[in-house]
């Protein structure tokens, strides 16, 4: 299943369901069938994503430098997609919305 998030602000964000759960239940959202974000609770959200991102990164650095990896386990790091860039359109999409003054809603 797909949540499209849309904004006046922006062009449509279109997700895959687990990572649009993911980040909803990051910033205090209910992940349901459809929801909004308003312009007020665009800060706290913004502040949420980058305080999540920061705790990955500081995790991935820490499992990084605690053991030498092997081969496949760097293929495997090659192919993660970190919370950064799954998060990457939503936080434009706050930016750009709290900016504008316009409200995100989300449906499925």
């Amino acid at each position: 299943m797909l949540y499209r998030f849309k904004s006046q602000a922006t062009a449509e964000v279109v997700m895959l369901e687990n990572n649009a759960r993911q980040l909803l239940d990051i910033i205090g959202k209910t992940p349901g069938a459809q929801g909004v974000i308003t312009v007020e609770q665009m800060p706290a959200a913004l502040q949420a994503l980058s305080t999540a991102i920061a705790r990955e990164a500081t995790a991935q650095n820490h499992n990084h430098d605690d053991h030498v990896a092997e081969k496949h386990e760097e293929a495997a790091e090659r192919e993660h997609v970190s919370l950064h860039q799954r998060a990457a359109p939503l936080i434009d999409m706050l930016k750009r919305a709290s900016a504008e003054g316009k409200d995100i809603t989300w449906g499925v």
